[in-house]
């Protein structure tokens, strides 16, 4: 079997992925004072000095004001940073500090069930943390469509693209330090250029393009966003349709990359 072919070959997978999510579940519930509050004052901060500080400067976009903007957006970066910063940093502690990983594959539980067990947990932070900015943006009054009733479940979705890039990274970082690299150089960029702040038009067309297909979180903003406002296109399709097809793969290629460093 090729490298490449072991890459992208289809884990062997059982109910026992649900026994890590589990032992996560239950270690977060133990310390959820300290992880609800960052994701409950963080929006409330940005809504504070972008939409009520900037916002008074900048013209209404495409009908919205500029809170109304870039609200929907916010809970879009919530979804990134929660899976993206679990699977990272918190993975590796759990994988090379802790030794968790280790302790979980002396049982019957296999290296593939403890990775997507990993990635499932980071999409479930992506859930938790999302609605929480989600309940704070409606109560707020900034949300006037119905439809975003439909954004927890592709929260989920985005949770489980970024987990599954976020695991990439992990089992190609050689200590825990390395990990400023992509926050620094992947997830920045996406923070600032994917249409959060500002309208992806305002950008030279090969920009667009570039941040459209190269950039995960514009797929997120995009149809959260939608969702949000009721403003539904027909290229929400294509925004849906692209995280339908990297998330999978992305999905098996992080297993395999993190079978291979595990296995070493």
């Amino acid at each position: 079997m090729s490298n490449i072919t072991a890459l992208f070959r289809i884990p062997k997978l059982s109910y026992r992925v649900w026994k890590v999510w589990t032992r996560n579940k239950d270690v977060f519930m133990k310390t959820y004072k300290t992880n609800f509050l960052p994701s409950l004052i963080e929006p409330v901060l940005y809504l504070l000095a972008l939409g009520f500080g900037l916002g008074g400067f900048v013209q209404p976009i495409n009908g919205q004001s500029y809170i109304q903007f870039i609200a929907p957006a916010l809970v879009a970066v919530s979804m990134m940073y929660s899976s993206f910063y679990e699977c990272t940093y918190a993975s590796f502690v759990r994988m090379y500090f802790q030794k968790t990983f280790d302790a979980i594959i002396a049982t019957p539980v296999t290296i593939e069930e403890v990775i997507t067990g990993e990635i499932l947990w980071g999409a479930t932070k992506s859930l938790i943390n999302s609605s929480i900015v989600l309940a704070v943006i409606v109560a707020a009054g900034l949300v006037p469509s119905p439809l975003f009733l439909l954004i927890p479940p592709v929260s989920f979705l985005v949770g489980l693209l970024f987990s599954a890039i976020a695991m990439c990274f992990t089992a190609i970082s050689p200590n825990i330090d390395a990990f400023n690299y992509p926050s620094f150089l992947f997830i920045t960029p996406m923070f600032l250029l994917s249409g959060t702040f500002f309208p992806l038009t305002s950008m030279p067309q090969f920009l667009q393009v570039i941040t459209q297909l190269v950039l995960p979180l514009t797929n997120a903003v995009a149809v959260t966003r939608a969702l949000a406002l009721g403003s539904l296109q027909l290229s929400l399709l294509l925004n849906l349709a692209w995280m339908l097809i990297v998330t999978p793969v992305l999905f098996i290629l992080s297993i395999n990359l993190m079978k291979k460093r595990l296995i070493k």
